[in-house]
């Protein structure tokens, strides 16, 4: 009993670490490869509230993770590629893109994970050219995030049977 919790901690754990460093690497391969022109599209497309909860609400419904679309957001603050207003309005959409999701089942992305980690593998080892290497880096970020959130789904997922927790 004691060994399957400390099991499923680490699978927590790990699956958490997955997740911030993929958000990183794919907030940091983002910024290196739009050189400034992410900045401005983003800047284009959140210039007022509606166009910015429509740009989440659209984003989320894609990739059905307001998680992952609140994460990539926090990511372009942190790194200035957009301002908190601006990114407020792609939260908020981010949230009404997450009813959204439960009509769109048919897409199951976490499936997508080890297929984007291969291909920004094979494109930052192998690439010659730099734009395509950050384009692996990008795929690999995203590929981590999806990865680590499916790792913690299911470390968690046994804790549904437990009374003591429900």
């Amino acid at each position: 009993m004691y060994t399957e919790f400390l099991l499923q901690a680490l699978s927590l754990i790990g699956g958490l670490a997955f997740f911030l460093y993929g958000m990183n690497v794919m907030g940091d391969g983002l910024t290196r490869l739009s050189g400034g022109r992410l900045e401005r599209i983003l800047e284009k497309l959140t210039d007022n509230r509606i166009k910015a909860v429509l740009l989440g609400a659209g984003v989320t419904a894609v990739i059905q993770s307001s998680s992952a679309t609140t994460v990539t957001v926090v990511g372009f603050v942190n790194s200035g590629i957009m301002k908190l207003n601006q990114a407020i309005g792609v939260i908020m959409g981010a949230n009404i893109g997450t009813t959204v999701t439960a009509q769109i089942v048919s897409f199951d992305l976490t499936g997508m994970a080890p297929l984007a980690l291969g291909i920004g593998i094979l494109l930052y080892l192998f690439a010659g050219n730099e734009k395509y290497k950050q384009v692996g880096e990008v795929f690999i970020g995203f590929g981590l995030l999806f990865t680590g959130m499916e790792s913690m789904k299911l470390a968690v997922s046994p804790l549904a049977e437990y009374k003591g927790f429900t």
